[in-house]
């Protein structure tokens, strides 16, 4: 088991508007407000809070200075506040958390960008060139309003750098010693909506469904720092900061990646859960890609660090220890320095373009489409393939490849081989179609794939008929009932049933047969019952002279299914029920990942008797040697 602690961080959080902070400010029961913000900032809340506004202060700077917190400490005495309502970004957001922790005045934060710092107890301090950090309670904000209409003219370089930011926070939070599965709920949410949000706001920067994604992954992301430790990224970063003067949010987004990579190898199932958020393969390279769509910076040198620094901020970064998931090393850090440095992205390889603008592009295409379930089908098609294409780096030789493939089982389809059935079934589409359509009435038989041999119209037969046709094999007595979900019988029934011989191959298969055996059409009788002759079904492979043949070969995919018999079960006013019976002990049921049926259509509640017998058949049929029974009954519902 998971041991782990966790503990709810006290912040109220409103997502609303600016007109609300009069109220969020005399809910703390505060008459006088020390207002922190820029001028243009400044005018957006002075009206909202009237008569509790008592000063104002507007020297905030970048990585919280020592210098400027003694300067609005001075403000806060000589006016008397009893609160502060900072509005703005980081730099904002940390002063008033300075100014909160040396008084314990109360705060309300109104963020205008996506860093997440405004529900975090963490304070990061400037003196004397040295950044350090610190975390306490009384650090932490008591009230934060996200107004989406603040971050609205929110230019996309800050946008970009901000969101990253945030992300890094819920990257980091993935692998902390401290991590758990609240905060790794919050940590993916997060991650996805940035990774979702960014590339709308690169091609409309007005987008407010994409701001208002951003603005809650901040809060789900800096959530994620209150709870659980820093690591190397944060520490990298405030070094880089506090040291050399670098931005901190531009230094955030520059170097997140290259700690990813860093650490990717010790982290690798955080890693994995990153890139499946962002709908990657390689979580470094793909915020790498992020960051680079978007227009964000994506090396230390563009922000103005002199490569001749890289050894001192390597010195500075590891002396003293902190946790991370990789052990820190002198070298290991000056190298990823100095590829952050290059803007060298992570694990080599091209960027990928963004393909997000052609993606929408055709997706607006089908706006008009008369039919709202076709216009959602089509489009979440074109969004899955342009995903696929995308993350996978298809190259034009294999979407051809690809293409010629299709045209391949287009030309080996007929009315006797259905190669697109089969290429569907092996790839699961079938029977993952099969579940979603037939798994929500539990009281029925489980159903199973229809396959590729299921032919219509079969010849009727009589109750006690043999199907088999002569053609040698052991043979079977099937005794089958079919009734109601509370064992009714249905009479009247329409059952169709095909199989296999026993060398594996079906009638269609055998050019030499004249006419169709092992399978036929019956009608249940009066108790719901029919009962016929057969022979044993055997395993066999699924056709492999085709384009899905040699698909499974170069796979190193095996091509047989597991013996069984296949059932359509119809009658009007009951659901059909399309299934299959598979012999118990026979190869291929193993659902291990390569053993099992190659069509993934075994389910346990399908794999039954076919009882070896010696004794006389109970039709009176004399049989020399084993022959095999098989009772069991179908439930149907009716039809809804």
């Amino acid at each position: 088991m998971r041991s782990f602690v966790y503990q709810a961080q006290p912040v109220r959080v409103v997502f609303g508007s600016v007109s609300q902070v009069r109220e969020e400010v005399e809910r703390l029961g505060a008459q006088r407000v020390l207002l922190l913000a820029r001028p243009r900032s400044a005018a957006l809340v002075r009206e909202a809070l009237g008569p509790l506004l008592a000063a104002e202060f507007d020297g905030a700077a970048m990585h919280t200075p020592v210098e400027v917190t003694d300067r609005a400490l001075k403000v806060l005495g000589e006016h008397d506040a009893d609160c502060v309502v900072a509005i703005g970004g980081g730099s904002t957001t940390g002063l008033a958390k300075a100014l909160a922790v040396r008084t314990g005045i109360a705060q309300v934060i109104l963020p205008t960008t996506y860093a997440g710092s405004e529900v975090t107890p963490v304070l990061g301090e400037t003196e004397n060139g040295r950044k350090t950090t610190r975390s306490s309670p009384d650090i932490l904000p008591e009230t934060v309003i996200y107004d989406t209409g603040l971050t609205l003219g929110l230019p996309m370089a800050t946008s970009v750098v901000s969101a990253i930011n945030a992300l890094a926070h819920a990257v980091e939070a993935l692998y902390s010693p401290q991590a758990n599965p609240v905060v790794d709920g919050m940590a993916l949410d997060a991650i996805t909506r940035i990774g979702r949000a960014l590339p709308v706001l690169a091609t409309d920067e007005s987008n407010v469904d994409a701001r208002a994604d951003l603005l809650e992954a901040a809060w789900l992301a800096g959530t994620c720092l209150a709870s659980v430790g820093m690591g190397l990224h944060h520490k990298l970063c405030h070094t880089l900061g506090g040291s050399f003067d670098l931005p901190h949010a531009e230094t955030h987004t520059v170097i997140l990646p290259h700690a990813m990579a860093y650490n990717a190898s010790a982290a690798p199932e955080a890693m994995a859960r990153i890139a499946e958020a962002l709908g990657a393969t390689d979580a470094p390279g793909a915020v790498y890609d992020l960051i680079a769509n978007c227009g964000g910076p994506v090396s230390l040198r563009e922000l103005g660090l002199a490569e001749s620094d890289i050894p001192r901020a390597a010195e500075l970064a590891t002396g003293q220890p902190y946790p991370n998931p990789r052990e820190l090393t002198r070298d290991g850090i000056e190298g990823l320095l100095r590829d952050a440095w290059a803007g060298t992205r992570p694990g080599g390889g091209r960027t990928v373009p963004d393909l997000s603008w052609l993606t929408a592009q055709v997706v607006a295409s089908f706006d008009q489409a008369p039919e709202p379930r076709v216009k959602q089908l089509v489009t979440d098609l074109v969004r899955h393939l342009h995903h696929y294409v995308r993350v996978n780096d298809v190259t034009q030789a294999e979407w051809q490849y690809a293409i010629d493939f299709l045209t391949r089982a287009g030309h080996i389809t007929d009315d006797k081989r259905q190669e697109f059935v089969l290429l569907s079934d092996v790839l699961g589409v079938s029977s993952a179609v099969d579940v979603l359509t037939n798994s929500r009435t539990p009281d029925t038989t489980a159903s199973a794939v229809l396959g590729p041999f299921y032919v219509e119209g079969p010849p009727v037969a009589e109750q006690g008929a043999d199907i088999s046709g002569g053609l040698p094999g052991t043979p079977l007595w099937s005794d089958i009932r079919v009734t109601d979900v509370d064992g009714a019988p249905v009479p009247g029934a329409v059952v169709d049933v095909w199989q296999s011989n026993e060398d594996g191959y079906y009638d269609v298969q055998l050019p030499d047969l004249e006419g169709p055996v092992l399978r036929a059409r019956f009608h249940t009788d009066d108790d719901g019952r029919l009962v016929f002759w057969s022979i044993l079904p055997s395993e066999y492979p699924i056709p492999d002279d085709g384009p899905v043949g040699r698909m499974l070969a170069a796979t190193g995919r095996h091509p047989w299914r597991a013996p069984h018999l296949h059932f359509m079960i119809s009658k009007p006013g009951y659901s059909q029920l399309i299934t299959q019976l598979f012999v118990r002990g026979g190869p291929y049921l193993d659902t291990s990942a390569g053993r099992g049926d190659t069509v993934f259509g075994v389910k346990d509640e399908l794999v039954v008797d076919f009882v070896p017998r010696q004794d006389p058949a109970p039709d009176g049929r004399l049989i020399d040697g084993e022959w095999r029974l098989l009772e069991f009954t179908f439930r149907i519902s009716a039809s809804r």
